[in-house]
């Protein structure tokens, strides 16, 4: 059996979690955190491992006490520990809205205090692993080209924030929603720039406060 103490620091999930933060845990290595220890004959990712396949993702939240005390290597202790941390997690999550960004439009939304600008905003959407905001942030003001928008200044918000991808967008105040050769530019970089980083850029949007409201620049 291999030790947790045999694996290299960096693949531990406490380091892991220290370094890269939750967003590039697993689900196993998340469990893993909170069993701390396995059993003689699991080390506690196998151990996580085995809790998480004996119960549906779905279900597993509104598992029992006494379910988690059938698996061998959870006693009370463990068990009660977890219970605890999913109902922690349901308490404080309960009346929260998440603002989820799964097309143009809702981008375009979001946009409100921006698109009808006479001026050039670049912004940048960070987003989890389930494509919830975590922030907005406006890069640039301006016309833009690449002195005002590098990927050094998009991606550096998104390191910060443990984005996993980010949607970015910018506002034409023409009301012309071609995109221009600058535009088409910007965009390639942030592309290959986020393949670098493992962050992808899920869409790029131009948006005006007149019909047809939005468009995607179709690089992506």
């Amino acid at each position: 059996m291999i030790k947790i103490k045999d694996i290299p620091r960096i693949d531990r999930p406490r380091e892991k979690l220290e370094k890269y933060g939750p967003e590039k845990l697993s689900n196993i290595e998340l469990l893993a955190i909170l069993l701390r220890t396995g059993t003689k004959d699991l080390n506690v990712l196998k151990l996580s491992q085995k809790v998480l396949q004996k119960f549906e993702k779905e279900k597993f939240v509104g598992v029992t006490l006494e379910n988690l005390k059938s698996i061998h290597g959870l006693g009370t202790v463990k068990a009660s520990e977890i219970i605890a941390c999913f109902e922690l997690g349901r308490r404080m999550l309960k009346d929260k809205k998440f603002s989820i960004l799964l097309s143009p439009k809702d981008v375009w939304e979001r946009m409100e205090d921006i698109r009808g600008s006479k001026k050039e905003h670049f912004v940048v959407f960070y987003l989890d692993s389930r494509n919830q905001e975590i922030e907005r942030d406006i890069i640039s003001i301006g016309t833009l080209n690449e002195s005002l928008v590098h990927p050094r200044e998009v991606f550096e918000g998104a390191i910060k924030n443990n984005a996993a991808a980010i949607i970015v967008a910018h506002n034409h105040p023409s009301g012309d929603l071609k995109p221009s050769q600058d535009d088409i530019e910007i965009t390639k970089k942030l592309i290959h720039a986020g393949k670098i980083l493992d962050i992808e850029v899920i869409d790029h949007i131009i948006v005006s406060a007149h019909s047809p409201f939005f468009k995607s620049i179709n690089l992506i």
